[in-house]
């Protein structure tokens, strides 16, 4: 079965305006020849605003500030509009359930469904503690959340415009309408980010697709596949039906020299800070966060000073980036792909985290053997 590919690209505001790297980004991706572009859904960064800066970050030139994210669904329908060229599928990557009311994830899916023609794809999941705690939003229980607005989302896309009434702790409905149509009758695929135990079973009772982000070794996504495959099994589901997906970040370069400068960078260090403790503790080291700090799902990078967000990166150990990104030259990487490919993969989604260098000359050259990448995964 060939592989499918897809290319994520970051949505902050720049020097030169919202739109010019992602349409670059789209034309890279469409002469590339891949399936999809993706773009992520935040209103903060994950990684520390204090040294997300020129100092130790030479994309900082272009994008001042990492917080500066643009509101996902609007992007996408503006590349839809502004782009003819390819017939790249359009997803968000990934929609949590704490922010936004599910009946509005339903539009706003449903919407750019309707204007791409059928191409429109939901990532969904619970999203991370630093963009909902800090804006009101209760996350003691955001799994059981994320349960209640998928099964929120289904229920108003299947209710044909009638009255729904549905009770629920977190979305009821009291004689509620939704009355877009599906796109010739289908609606966009729900790509479900998950990872623990619990949402490995959601996505294998509901998901079209399981799309994790946060599992770095091949055996390890063919162990938590497995999980997804019985729980669709148990669900009367037929196993194949849920797209085995991923999303992996690269850092990439010319030559080796080159990766392994951009690898020994403050910028591209931030990264290993939203891994747990656990995987931390297989490389021999504590978390700086604490033994038992839950990674990225956990991680409230805003309040890290300058002073402190060197020192917990100065901690991370190279051989943690290593696992966590895809590193090397584009045979190197495609060959690391393979691998996943061979554990189950079906759908990579690949993110260009070289720019987290401080040489912006390097970050931007990147770009060169990033798209010998794409190029490469599609003959895989």
């Amino acid at each position: 079965m060939d592989l499918r590919v897809g290319v994520i690209e970051n949505i902050v505001n720049t020097r030169f305006g919202p739109d010019p790297v992602l349409r670059a980004s789209h034309l890279a991706a469409v002469a590339a020849g891949v399936d999809s572009l993706w773009v992520p859904d935040h209103l903060n960064s994950l990684f520390p605003r204090s040294i997300c800066t020129e100092r130790y970050m030479g994309a900082a030139k272009l994008a001042p500030s990492p917080d500066a994210y643009l509101e996902p669904w609007t992007m996408l329908g503006y590349v839809a509009a502004h782009n003819r060229l390819g017939r790249l599928r359009l997803g968000v990557c990934v929609t949590d359930a704490g922010r936004r009311n599910p009946a509005v994830t339903a539009q706003a899916a449903a919407t750019l469904h309707l204007l791409t023609r059928g191409r429109a794809i939901l990532g969904f999941g619970p999203g991370e503690r630093e963009g909902n705690e800090p804006y009101g939003v209760d996350w003691s229980k955001p799994v059981a959340r994320f349960e209640e607005a998928l099964a929120t989302i289904q229920t108003l896309w299947r209710s044909k415009g009638e009255l729904v009434n549905r009770d629920s702790q977190w979305f009821p409905l009291r004689d509620a309408v939704f009355d877009l149509p599906p796109y010739k009758g289908r609606w966009p695929e729900i790509w479900v980010a998950a990872h623990g135990p619990r949402m490995l079973r959601i996505a294998g009772r509901h998901a079209d697709a399981w799309f994790p982000a946060f599992i770095f070794r091949p055996k390890d996504y063919a162990r938590a596949l497995e999980v997804v495959r019985t729980a669709a099994s148990d669900a009367g589901r037929d196993p194949s039906a849920v797209t085995p997906a991923v999303l992996l970040a690269v850092v990439t370069g010319r030559s080796e020299e080159d990766v392994d400068e951009a690898l020994d960078s403050v910028g591209a260090k931030m990264y290993g800070l939203t891994a747990s403790a656990e995987i931390w503790a297989r490389h021999g080291i504590e978390h700086p966060m604490g033994p038992d700090f839950t990674g990225a799902q956990d991680i409230q990078p805003q309040t890290l000073d300058e002073e402190t967000a060197l020192e917990y990166t100065s901690k991370v150990p190279r051989s943690l980036l290593e696992e966590m990104y895809l590193t090397g030259t584009p045979d190197q990487v495609i060959e690391k792909v393979a691998e996943w490919r061979d554990h189950g993969l079906r759908y990579v989604v690949v993110a260009n985290s070289s720019g987290a260098q401080r040489s912006l000359r390097k970050g931007m050259a990147s770009a060169v053997p990033f798209g010998k990448i794409m190029r490469g995964l599609k003959r895989l």
